[in-house]
């Protein structure tokens, strides 16, 4: 299949960087959907499990999820006893979010997960590629994160 691409294409950092974010999405989608989870749940249990309890607003902020995406994935993890929900004292019209032992436990098994897909992902790579490989994407990402 590479063969049949442009090599005005495969020469581009950008071309490259989508095909490999669309196999990195697809592996980690099929990892995740096979024991019950999606990327969301990742998301909010890690901002929760590093920041703390959380209103809806500021998770969707540190996840760069959509309003209606963390309010969905909030009810799939409260149901789940994943996460809990309560009124913030401070603004009744507030919800304030914390993980829950469950969540924690869960997050666990799925950074072990994650750790697996970036293995499986970055295998043609030696450790000193994948440091330098997330270096660069980091400094390109933070440059670019203001914009």
């Amino acid at each position: 299949m590479a063969d049949e691409t442009p090599a005005l294409l495969t020469a581009q950092p950008t071309w490259l960087i989508s095909q490999v974010s669309a196999i990195a999405h697809r592996m980690l989608a099929d990892r995740l959907a096979a024991v019950g989870a999606r990327g969301y749940h990742v998301r909010l249990l890690a901002a929760l499990a590093e920041f703390g309890p959380s209103s809806q607003a500021d998770l969707g902020r540190r996840t760069a999820m959509d309003r209606s995406d963390v309010v969905a994935t909030v009810n799939e993890l409260a149901d789940q006893g994943l996460a809990r929900r309560s009124v913030d004292p401070a603004d009744r019209r507030r919800n304030v979010i914390t993980i829950t032992p469950g969540g924690t436990a869960r997050l666990e098994q799925l950074a072990g997960l994650l750790a697996g897909v970036q293995d499986d992902l970055l295998a043609p790579l030696t450790l000193a590629d994948r440091d330098r490989l997330a270096n660069s994407l980091t400094q390109v990402l933070d440059y670019h994160a203001g914009t």
